[in-house]
């Protein structure tokens, strides 16, 4: 009876060690919703790491683009007891408050692409991000190297800026790095600033309106590449040919803007990467096994694409898009 007992209780012990051991990793990812090619890209690669890593369960929630449904997905987060939450903010002011709820509830929190302005102020375990300001820089300085190099240098032009959803981390720090670049070359004139909201409609109509409104427009920044391809179809029906007629300058180096600059429609594409797995999971899995990171924001290196390749930014020279097409994977 004794050693009945004794293998009943063994084998209880075993059912609950092995139960325990084999508790999945819950990795929580508050996304801001799908505005974007590059946005679907960075959704679906992150999400594919994570749900096809052993021991590792994802929670994902889709913000629709609304702040308010992303600060119920972060407390329901907490509410459901996730092991660790991707965070990444549709606007960058006003998460102080949720943030701070996550911290006090001791679950790891990464943040992604985009950073709220509270990140000093709260606890992050790794943060991976774009260098926005260096992006919107560089495609300033894209525009007036390229014209230095058709021998247009000297002369005038007559330049608009489409900026992204308004108050996003992307769209204040890329046109931060616009506005400063252009101080560089005083032949550009801006003419125009208006915020397309990142998507590819938006784009298209923000362009017919400038198309209307405004004499002459020989460069266009769109701060993504969405937004430059529906500008692409508005110049077009506007009897004009994007690419010659007006200089298109996109943001995200996203496939179809490569297909874009091949055809000849676009001009450049500035690269900012949404493929985070490479750095999410072995951050995640190092966590696990109870390392530490600073709270320095990684930023990955990118490059610049364009019709020719070899303009010189200085700390990057472009390279053509035609070369490295078959390579992309967004």
């Amino acid at each position: 009876m004794k050693k009945a007992l004794f293998l009943v209780l063994a084998l209880v012990m075993v059912f609950t060690v092995t139960a325990a051991s084999a508790k999945d990793v819950v990795v929580a990812f508050s996304q801001i919703g799908q505005e974007s090619d590059w946005r679907t890209a960075n959704t679906d690669d992150l999400k594919s790491a994570i749900e096809n890593h052993p021991g590792w369960k994802l929670v994902y929630d889709d913000a629709q683009q609304k702040q308010e449904n992303q600060i119920k997905a972060l407390r329901n987060f907490i509410t459901q007891g996730v092991d660790y939450i991707l965070f990444t903010g549709v606007v960058t002011t006003g998460w102080d408050e949720v943030l701070k709820e996550v911290n006090e509830a001791e679950i790891p929190l990464l943040l992604i692409d985009r950073m709220p302005d509270c990140k000093d102020k709260i606890e992050y375990v790794a943060a991976f991000g774009g260098d926005f300001v260096e992006e919107g820089r560089r495609q300033v300085a894209w525009a007036g190297e390229y014209l230095k190099s058709v021998g247009r240098g000297d002369e005038d032009v007559n330049i608009v800026i489409m900026e992204g959803t308004t108050g996003a981390g992307a769209q204040v720090d890329r046109t931060k790095g616009n506005l400063e670049a252009l101080k560089k070359y005083p032949h550009l004139k801006l003419v125009g600033q208006q915020s397309g909201n990142f998507t590819r409609a938006e784009g298209q109509a923000v362009m017919e309106s400038w198309l209307k409104s405004l004499d002459k427009i020989d460069v266009l920044i769109a701060q993504n590449d969405d937004m430059a391809l529906g500008a692409i179809d508005a110049i077009k029906a506007a009897g004009k040919v994007p690419g010659k007629d007006i200089i298109i300058v996109g943001c995200d180096s996203v496939k179809a803007a490569f297909d874009a600059i091949v055809a000849g429609e676009m001009n450049c594409t500035v690269e900012c990467t949404p493929l985070y797995s490479r750095f999410v999971v072995p951050t995640i899995e190092k966590l696990e096994q109870g390392e530490k990171f600073s709270k320095e924001i990684v930023h990955p290196e990118e490059g610049v694409y364009d019709t020719n390749g070899g303009i010189d930014l200085g700390t990057v020279k472009s390279t053509k898009a035609a070369d490295v097409i078959s390579t992309r994977q967004y």
